[in-house]
This record gives C-alpha cells, sequence and structure tokens, in this order.
C-alpha cells in the first residue's frame, strides 16, 4: 500500500502515492484529498482508501453533480456526470414543472439538481435501498424535498398520482451477467440493486414503465437513462406503456436518454 514520504510536500507526497496506486487523475484528486483532509493523519488514512481502490466520492463524502455538493456515503451509488444529460433534457422538455419526482434516487442528485433549477417545485425522491434514502435526505432537504423509502411508486405519496410532471428515473440498467464485468469501484463499493437490472437490463424500465402513465399530470414526462444496444428495446416498452416516446443522445457524455410523453 503506498505511504506518504515525510520530505517532499503533502501535495507532491499524495501525487505520488496515487500513481502508484494506478490513479489516472493523481494530481486532480490530490487537490481533493488535501482540501477534505482535517490533517496528517486523516489525509494519510483518506490517500490509503483510495490507493485501495474506494472511489474517490465515498472517501471525501461528496460528488460534483451539476454543479452541486452531492452527499454520498458507503453503499451508495455514486452519481454520474453523464447523469447531468438526463437532466438537462428533462428541464428542456418540461421547464415550467411544479412536481418533481426522483425515482431509483441513490443519493437524490437528479431530484436535487432539478430542483435547484425549478424554484417552488414540489420534489419527492425515492428508493428501495433505506440506505440510500438516508443519503438523499441529507440531498433533497435544502430544496425542501422529502425521501421516501419502498418499491418504486409503493415508495410514493398518493397525493402525487397524476400530477408529475417530471418523472426522472435513473434506474438500474446493467445485465445481470454483465455486473461482473464492471469496474471493481462500481463492483465492490456499490450496492447491487443499484447496478443490476436483470437478464436483458431492462427489467426496472419495464415496471417503471407500466404505471408512469397513472402518475404523470397531462403533459408530464418520464425521463430513463439507458444504453445505446438497449434504447430501441426502451422506446418500444414506453410505446407499450401508452407514451409518446423517444431517443436523445450525448455523445460527449456518451449517455443515452429515453423520454416518454403522457398525452
Amino acid at each position: 500500500m503506498p505511504s506518504l514520504s515525510s520530505s517532499a510536500s503533502p501535495y507532491d507526497s499524495v501525487v505520488t502515492a496515487l500513481r502508484a496506486a494506478g490513479c489516472v487523475f493523481a494530481e486532480d484528486e490530490a487537490r481533493l484529498l488535501l482540501d477534505a483532509a482535517p490533517g496528517p493523519d486523516e489525509l494519510a488514512a483518506m490517500v490509503d482508501r483510495r490507493a485501495t481502490g474506494v472511489p474517490l466520492e465515498l472517501v471525501v463524502g461528496w460528488a460534483e453533480f451539476r454543479g452541486l455538493r452531492i452527499a454520498v456515503e458507503p453503499g451508495v451509488f455514486v452519481p454520474r456526470r453523464r447523469t447531468e444529460f438526463l437532466v438537462e433534457q428533462a428541464l428542456a422538455q418540461v421547464p415550467d414543472a411544479t412536481v418533481v419526482v426522483d425515482l431509483c434516487c441513490g443519493s437524490g442528485a437528479v431530484g436535487a439538481a432539478l430542483a435547484d433549477a425549478l424554484p417552488g417545485a414540489e420534489l419527492v425522491a425515492a428508493d428501495i435501498d433505506p440506505a440510500a434514502v438516508r443519503c438523499a435526505s441529507r440531498n433533497v432537504a435544502p430544496f425542501g424535498g422529502q425521501a421516501h423509502a419502498g418499491d418504486l411508486y409503493a415508495a410514493l405519496p398518493g397525493r402525487l398520482r397524476g400530477r408529475i410532471g417530471i418523472l426522472a428515473a435513473n434506474v438500474p440498467y446493467v445485465p445481470s451477467d454483465e455486473v461482473a464485468l464492471l469496474p471493481a469501484e462500481a463492483r465492490e463499493h456499490e450496492p447491487l440493486v443499484a447496478l443490476d437490472g436483470g437478464g436483458d437490463g431492462l427489467d426496472v424500465l419495464r415496471r417503471v414503465v407500466a404505471e408512469a402513465p397513472d402518475w404523470l399530470a397531462p403533459g408530464g414526462c418520464l425521463f430513463v437513462e439507458t444504453s445505446e444496444r438497449q434504447a430501441p428495446t426502451a422506446v418500444e416498452t414506453f410505446a407499450r406503456g401508452g407514451l409518446a416516446a423517444r431517443v436523445v443522445v450525448s455523445e460527449e457524455w456518451y449517455a443515452n436518454v429515453v423520454i416518454g410523453v403522457r398525452s
């Protein structure tokens, strides 16, 4: 395990240790670790955790998402920067949304980012994992949001039925037999329930689509991220569920978002 040099500057010492551990962005990570560590002992412990493969976000306790610092905790899915594209699409499609739901919310990053851009909107987040709900509660509270535990729509207050303008569902979409191919940071430090989407990766998506028309307001939209390979099947699923569907793609973020509109 890399150790910090007592002769080099703290920054150079951390960079060297991170490089030795194979961290590609050692310089950037070193700055974040130095900023987060209260003292040298804590810094050494944080560098050791990062060197053993713990995601940087879990080491420092937060992830940046659309300009926000989103608190993250061990055992909670770390928000991906590419999912900012989903948020951008939701805001472009429903810029006047007054009710926002972040389903399969994980840390609540998507909901927090949407609420940050939609002052006054009612925000509810939900996840089946109690650890995620605890974390999301911290992140949505500054926007007046609430987080609930439960299986998809079962977690939502009944008063939201037929009123949701933006329904963002960052569902797990990795096919079960491909989970083992994910980077170790995801496999070893993030909950399986947030990664494994079943046989073809779309099991949870199908369940979300099946009930979405009952919860969306007229003109309300469902936004789901998928892989490029899954997008055509996802669009068909949306259409069978009664939603007018299309795919938007970001080459920059390598992101694919399926948008479904309730008529």
